[in-house]
């Protein structure tokens, strides 16, 4: 039994018919504005509210970032120190973060907590588990259960359906340049901050953060592959996550400390 239809039959359910027919009653409202693309208007408002409802777990998930930047040179300094002993290299990190009160899975834990959350949202949207009627509904005529498959048998890349998937394509690309390079930024500013070779006490994590950036752009395949309507909903949490680092930056990235007062004044004094 895969994960998809183990959750189908889980008590579930009932929560994804519910939003299903949230989904369809929010597209009718909407369908004055929209016409009959207010479904589609929906799946996209519906999945900014619950990005929203978890930026709290983004915020702490950057503080947690930003306390592990900030001991960087003491971490790097400890390589240094124990680098004929990664066991005691590694105890010296963790007796470090404890006396700074900083959790070494601090920038993780957030992320993981929103996996369930996203992965139910992804279900739905890709399984039509809300009720068929979910996925019959259209974005600029092209159907929300269809695939880029579909839309290129009714006009090709560049008829009315391929434009759909087009216009996302073009988006998905433009907000995985920006991670790729934005990662990349980082990962420079880390190195320059001594902390090149990735925390220690998280084996692994530097050759993934090497990775990482890149991985965004495999959303283009998978866009390409799944149902119009789970393509919404991860073009624009991509979107949406690009925005809300973008936003965070500054809990990221520890500022320069100034220079302690009265030092230029002890100086002056001495002439």
């Amino acid at each position: 039994m895969s994960a998809f239809t183990a959750l189908s039959a889980s008590p579930f359910s009932s929560l994804f018919s519910s939003l299903g027919s949230l989904l369809l009653w929010a597209g009718e409202k909407l369908a004055p504005l929209f016409g009959a693309s207010g479904t589609a208007v929906a799946v996209v408002l519906l999945t900014l509210l619950v990005r929203l409802a978890l930026h709290p777990l983004a915020r702490s998930a950057a503080r947690g970032d930003r306390a592990r930047a900030e001991l960087a040179p003491r971490v790097a300094e400890l390589r240094r120190k124990h680098s004929r002993d990664p066991e005691r290299m590694m105890r010296a990190v963790r007796e470090l973060h404890a006396e700074a009160g900083v959790s070494q899975f601090a920038g993780i834990g957030p992320v993981l907590a929103q996996a369930p959350v996203l992965f139910a949202m992804f279900h739905l949207f890709s399984t039509g588990s809300g009720g068929a009627e979910l996925l019959d509904r259209t974005l600029l005529g092209t159907r929300l259960g269809g695939r880029w498959a579909d839309a290129l048998g009714h006009g090709g890349p560049f008829g009315a359906q391929g434009l759909v998937y087009a216009g996302l394509f073009v988006l998905v690309a433009a907000v995985a340049t920006w991670t790729y390079r934005t990662a990349r930024a980082a990962a420079k500013a880390g190195a320059a901050g001594g902390d090149a070779a990735g925390d220690p006490a998280l084996p692994g994590m530097a050759g993934f953060a090497k990775v990482a950036p890149l991985l965004s752009f495999g959303m283009l395949v998978t866009v390409a592959l799944v149902p119009l309507a789970a393509g919404l909903y991860l073009v624009t949490s991509s979107t949406w996550t690009a925005a809300e680092r973008a936003l965070l930056r500054g809990l990221r990235t520890p500022q320069p400390k100034a220079p302690a007062a009265g030092r230029g004044r002890r100086h002056g004094s001495a002439t």
